[in-house]
């Protein structure tokens, strides 16, 4: 069966091919009935739109990478649906690549999507480092922005949640509800978010005068990793565990029965992220919930602003406030779930905004 053409749908509705070219394009105004009538004409046909040659036309195909570094986390997939809805609504649609956290793969996938000629492209990046040239590269060549992980000052526009924030209202939390001597599990390597995640736990031991600052082991963002750590940490010594995702979490909590700990009564234990999994835990977890709606919204707004022209001068960073979940692996009997009121304000601005630049608050 040949694709219906231009020709046809003009034939059936009485007008110009011209004219059912503006009206299906919607690049130009057409009157009402007009319209109607070439829009009835292209259902009863079954017309789609060639794509190919509407982009070989404007050299654009409507196409924005999305470059993972790893889909089976469970985080990814809430923030890739945002994603989709938000470059969906500005008429965009996302090619998904996954670099199964290797930073090789993780620029052939970039390559390929510029071969593909997709106008813009959204990464979370691998490693700090490691990703810095991929991305630095790819930028140079369409508009680019940076989610939830960095690489380096001035390499791109970035948006991401305040991790020192969500870390330091777990610490306030644990110490307000009677905990003195926190552990931390997290990842190692460069991951900037991991970074700063490991690095706000250490700054929020002033709460903590009996804590023991070694007690801290990174690894990876697994379950796995989460009940091997329970193992290194001889956790009877702590009263709270700190993690640097959900999945470490769960991993922790399971450990940590399997040895007759009762959590949260001997051990509280907390997540990030606020995957679905976290409220599935016995315990519940007590978690910080990422504003992924809002962190698609704000990276839609700054692919838009770039693909427009808007552009220019230093790279603008945004930073959204996340949310403390409060439930049952913290506070002891259950309590439903209680989020801490905080404003999902984005705070945005270039990196030479204001004297004082703190590289910690950046998300390159």
């Amino acid at each position: 069966m040949t694709d219906v053409t231009l020709r046809e749908v003009a034939r059936l509705s009485g007008c110009s091919v011209s004219t059912v070219s503006r009206v299906l394009s919607g690049n130009r105004p057409v009157g009402s009935e007009t319209a109607g009538r070439v829009r009835a004409a292209a259902e009863s046909l079954g017309y789609v739109p060639n794509q190919v040659a509407r982009s070989l036309r404007s050299r654009s195909t409507g196409t924005v990478g999305l470059v993972l570094p790893q889909i089976a986390n469970p985080y990814y997939p809430a923030l890739v649906r945002e994603l989709t809805r938000a470059l969906l609504a500005g008429g965009r649609a996302a090619l998904l690549a996954d670099c199964d956290d290797d930073s090789e793969a993780e620029a052939a996938r970039v390559a390929d999507l510029l071969g593909r000629r997709v106008d813009a492209l959204l990464v979370i990046p691998v490693d700090e480092h490691r990703s810095r040239a991929t991305v630095a590269d790819a930028a140079a060549r369409v508009p680019l922005v940076l989610l939830d992980r960095g690489c380096g000052p001035q390499v791109a526009d970035s948006v991401a949640v305040d991790h020192g924030v969500g870390i330091a209202m777990v610490m306030e939390h644990l110490a307000a509800t009677g905990r003195r001597r926190p552990a931390f599990v997290g990842a190692a390597g460069n991951d900037s978010a991991a970074a700063e995640r490991a690095a706000a736990y250490t700054a929020g031991l002033a709460h903590f005068p009996q804590a023991d600052p070694g007690a801290v082991e990174l690894g990876d963002f697994s379950v796995e990793w989460g009940r091997a750590a329970v193992d290194r940490l001889r956790p009877l010594r702590h009263d709270a565990v700190v993690c640097a995702n959900d999945l470490i979490a769960i991993g922790v909590i399971q450990r940590l029965r399997e040895r007759g700990a009762d959590v949260p009564g001997d051990v509280a234990v907390t997540g990030f992220d606020d995957i679905p999994m976290a409220r599935l835990t016995v315990p519940a977890l007590t978690t910080v919930r990422q504003p992924v709606r809002e962190l698609a919204a704000e990276a839609a707004a700054l692919l838009d602003r770039q693909l427009s022209g808007q552009a220019g001068g230093a790279r603008r960073s945004v930073r959204l406030t996340p949310e403390l979940v409060v439930r049952a692996s913290t506070v002891h009997p259950p309590v439903a779930d209680a989020a801490l009121p905080t404003q999902h304000t984005p705070r945005a601005g270039s990196e030479a905004d204001s004297g004082a630049h703190d590289p910690a608050k950046e998300t390159q």
